[in-house]
């Protein structure tokens, strides 16, 4: 007697089943281990059973199958699914924490809280509407930061104004660039923009049209209207606004009342269309005339060989990173991979943009250039290339204007960063959530 290994169909496992020497083991519907008598098809399930046990046995034990696999059956990975991706506003946020961390030091951890929070608005008040809601805008708590800039302003006695250029500034390093003191602004007292207290996040309503189909406010980052503002556009002044869209300044100047003529221009046919729609949402077809104003869709980069010596004021505000929009929307950010190009060339754009601006302005007459981003390479660094570049080419000789009476007239509404040299710039702050706005003023001498 001895003991022969059987499967048990039931059991699903081996069994040992005692049997003489001479019998023979039947293949029959019968477990050989128990003695239960089963069917043929409990049987072929039984089989069944321990082959795919044996298969997870394989498949755990093989990590790739693709040696395995039949060479037409293979299926390619793609990169795209498989590949960590890098939103571009997680590659501007990484630019900016390597490069503005640098520049701002200690102030760059509450400035990157501000960019990554929610921004503040202003109401740039429509005087062209005939259903004002002044009344329901002071209402909600808001004041015009304009008139109480001004009033704190003209109530303080008579100071020196600006500081002395720094050591390393342009009018140093310059040949022919002096920096010049000012007396506060002149400001026209037709342009209001209301705001919302210091630490309050309250949102505006959305505008709504008059009778004839103006709107009452235009909803803007209320440090955008700070270079209209160091314009000082006066009475009789021709005014250009060499890269206007969306039309948020070019608003903001006709605000004033005292512009004669604005030419307002920009380089993408898309943008001067939405330009257009913004100024018909706004002003009465009446102001839109030709002897008025002009909309064109130039490169803004040659103007100076369309219109030179032409202008009192030219405002160029010009294409940058937009830090804010880099770091909170991914459509149509200049971080993208396929921008890099683009970025890289943003401060030479720059400077040929700024260019063109000291050429189309008279002399005599004052070109302000504004930025909506931190970075020192688009802003100071582009202002000294230009004043360099407007000398050694052309001759032109600037002075830098200060614009620390204006700073000092809104102070109390802005954060203005500290110790730069050349210009003023509005940084982010979650008390007055607005910016950044770079702006430097410059006079053409010759």
């Amino acid at each position: 007697m001895f003991h022969r290994r059987l499967l048990c169909p039931i059991r699903r496992r081996v069994v040992l089943r005692k049997t003489q020497p001479n019998e023979n083991v039947r293949a029959e519907p019968f477990c050989g281990g128990c003695g239960r008598k089963v069917g043929r098809k409990t049987l072929l399930h039984g089989v069944m059973a321990l082959f795919l046990e044996t298969s997870r046995v394989l498949v755990r034990s093989v990590k790739d199958l693709r040696p395995l696999t039949a060479k037409r059956h293979r299926v390619k990975g793609k990169w795209a699914a498989t590949l960590p991706k890098h939103p571009p506003t997680r590659l501007a946020l990484q630019h900016f924490d390597a490069t503005y961390g640098a520049q701002l030091g200690p102030l760059w951890p509450s400035v990157r809280v501000a960019l990554l929070s929610e921004r503040k608005y202003g109401a740039l008040f429509n005087n062209f509407s005939h259903n004002p809601h002044l009344e329901e805008l002071v209402a909600q708590g808001c004041r015009d930061f304009i008139s109480d800039g001004a009033a704190e302003a003209s109530s303080q006695p008579d100071s020196e104004c600006g500081a002395e250029p720094d050591s390393s500034g342009v009018s140093t390093a310059t040949a022919g660039v002096g920096s010049q003191q000012q007396p506060p602004p002149r400001l026209s007292p037709n342009i209001k923009c209301f705001v919302f207290p210091r630490g309050d996040v309250t949102r505006f309503k959305p505008a709504r049209p008059d009778k004839f189909g103006l709107l009452t406010y235009y909803l803007m980052d209320a440090a955008s209207v700070l270079p209209c503002l160091a314009l000082d556009v006066q009475k009789s002044h021709t005014v250009l606004d060499l890269c206007a869209a969306p039309g948020g300044k070019s608003l903001a100047l006709l605000q004033t009342q005292s512009v004669r003529f604005l030419c307002v221009n920009d380089s993408s046919a898309s943008r001067t269309s939405r330009l257009k729609r913004v100024l018909h949402s706004y002003v009465p077809k009446e102001l839109l005339t030709d002897d008025q104003l002009r909309v064109t869709s130039l490169d803004g980069t040659m103007w100076g060989e369309v219109e030179r010596n032409s202008f009192d004021r030219v405002l160029v505000d010009v294409p940058c990173t937009t830090d804010r929009h880099s770091l909170m929307e991914d459509d149509n950010n200049i971080f993208s991979r396929s921008r890099v190009g683009e970025r890289r060339s943003l401060p030479q754009l720059q400077v040929e943009l700024l260019l063109a601006g000291i050429l189309a302005a008279c002399p005599g007459g004052e070109i302000v250039y504004s930025t909506c981003t931190l970075s020192l390479n688009q802003n100071l660094g582009v202002v000294e290339q230009a004043i360099q570049l407007a000398e050694e080419n052309h001759g032109i000789q600037l002075q830098v204007v200060s614009l620390q009476p204006l700073v000092q007239m809104f102070a109390n509404t802005f954060h203005f960063a500290p110790d730069l040299h050349l210009g003023e710039m509005v940084i982010p702050h979650l008390a007055a959530n607005f910016g950044p706005i770079y702006l430097c003023k410059l006079r053409r001498v010759t």
